[in-house]
C-alpha cells in the first residue's frame, strides 16, 4: 500500500514544474508542493540504490547508499551555499542527523514487534562515530561563537575536520567490509532490476532531484516569512524530515515487520553517515562555490551530542522497548521546540 502511495506522489513532481516554469504558482506553495515531491524522489533513489547494490556488491553499493541516499540533503545544501544561506544548510544537516537518531529511531520502537534486541557493537559503532563528529565540529564552532561565524578563518579550520572525518568514515566502512568478507554473497533476489535500469533510474531520480531542490531553496525564505518562522527551524525540522521521509517510513515498516534490529542499525547508519560523510563532503565541494564554515552552534551541537549520547545509554544492555521509543520521540519534540526558540543567528 506504501509503495502504490510513493509511486502515486510522484506525480507531484510534474505538478510543481509547471506550477514553477508555467503557471508562476508563489514561493509558499511551491515551497509546500517541492517538499512533498521530495519525499516519494527520496525513496525512489533509495529503490535505484537498493537494485543497485545487489549487483555491486557490498563495497560499491555501500558506496552508492552513502553517495545518492544522501543525494537530497546534499544538493539543498550545494545550492543554498550558492544563495549564500548558509543557516539553512548547517541547519538542514544539524536535522538530519538528530532526526535519524530520535525520529526514525523512536518511531522503530515504538512500533516495532517481536524481539527487541539490537546489535550492540554495530549500534554503540555509530554512535561513537556521531560522539566523534560533535567533538570534531567543536574545532570550527567555538571560533565562531565569537564574532564572524561565516569568516574565512573559521572555513579554513573547517576544512582538516572534514578531511579527518572523512577518512575515519572510510576506515570505518573498510572495516566493516573486512567483517563482513567471508559472509556468502546471496543470488540475485526475484525481482531485483538490471543494473542498466537501477543505474537510470538513479541517474533520473537525482537530476530531477536538483530541480526540486532548487525550487525548495528558492522559495524557503518567503515560505519561512509567511509562517513566521526561521530559515533555521524551517531547514532543521521541516526540510530534514521531508529529505528523509522515505528512508525514514522504511525503517518503521522494518520495525513494525518484527526486524527491530535492522530498523536501528539503518536509523544509527543513516545518522553516522550524515555526521562524517554528508557534512564534510559538503564542507570540501562547498569551496569550488563558496567556502562553507561549519560553525555549528551551541543548540545544534548539544542537540547532536546529547541524542546520541541518550540512545548509547538506552541500548548498552541490547535491549529496546516501546517506552524508550517513546521518550526518543518526545527527546525530538523538545529539540524540535529548542530549534525554534533559538531561531536564526543574530
Amino acid at each position: 500500500m506504501a509503495r502504490k502511495i510513493l509511486l502515486g506522489s510522484l506525480a507531484l513532481t510534474p505538478l510543481t514544474l509547471v506550477g514553477d516554469y508555467l503557471l508562476d504558482w508563489g514561493d509558499v506553495a511551491l515551497f509546500v508542493l517541492a517538499a512533498l515531491a521530495l519525499v516519494p524522489l527520496a525513496w525512489l533513489i533509495g529503490e535505484a540504490t537498493e537494485h543497485a547494490a545487489h549487483h555491486t556488491g557490498p563495497g560499491i553499493g555501500g558506496f552508492l547508499n552513502a553517495t545518492f541516499g544522501n543525494a537530497p540533503e546534499l544538493l539543498i545544501s550545494l545550492l543554498a551555499i550558492g544563495e549564500g544561506l548558509t543557516e539553512v544548510v548547517r541547519g538542514s544537516l544539524t536535522g538530519s542527523v538528530v532526526g535519524n537518531v530520535l525520529l526514525v529511531l523512536g518511531f522503530s520502537l515504538l512500533f516495532g514487534r517481536g524481539d527487541q534486541s539490537v546489535d550492540r557493537q554495530s549500534s554503540l559503532v555509530w554512535i561513537g562515530l556521531v560522539l566523534v563528529a560533535a567533538l570534531a565540529f567543536l574545532v570550527p564552532a567555538v571560533p565562531g561563537w565569537h564574532g564572524d561565524p561565516e569568516r574565512h578563518g573559521v572555513a579554513v579550520l573547517s576544512v582538516p575536520v572534514a578531511i579527518v572525518l572523512l577518512v575515519l568514515y572510510v576506515a570505518v566502512t573498510w572495516w566493516q567490509l573486512r567483517e563482513h568478507r567471508r559472509r556468502y554473497r546471496p543470488p540475485l533476489p526475484d525481482g531485483a532490476w538490471r543494473l542498466p535500469s537501477a543505474l537510470a533510474v538513479l541517474a533520473a531520480a537525482t537530476a530531477v532531484t536538483a530541480v526540486i531542490a532548487e525550487i525548495i531553496v528558492g522559495s524557503i525564505e518567503t515560505f519561512a516569512d509567511s509562517a513566521h518562522l526561521s530559515d533555521f527551524f524551517v531547514a532543521a525540522v521541516i526540510v530534514a524530515i521531508a529529505g528523509n521521509a522515505a528512508e525514514h517510513g522504511g525503517a518503521v515498516v522494518v520495525a513494525y515487520r518484527g526486524k527491530v534490529s535492522l530498523a536501528a542499525e539503518i536509523a544509527l547508519s543513516s545518522s553516522a553517515q550524515v555526521a562524517v560523510f554528508l557534512i564534510p563532503a559538503v564542507a570540501l565541494l562547498s569551496w569550488a562555490i563558496e567556502p562553507l564554515a561549519l560553525s555549528f552552534r551551541r543548540v545544534e551541537l548539544g542537540a547532536i551530542a546529547g541524542s546520541a549520547l541518550l540512545v548509547g545509554l538506552l541500548f548498552w544492555d541490547r535491549r529496546s522497548s516501546r517506552s524508550n521509543g517513546a521518550a526518543l520521540i518526545a527527546l525530538y519534540v523538545a529539540v524540535a521546540v529548542a530549534f525554534f526558540f533559538a531561531g536564526d543567528r543574530g
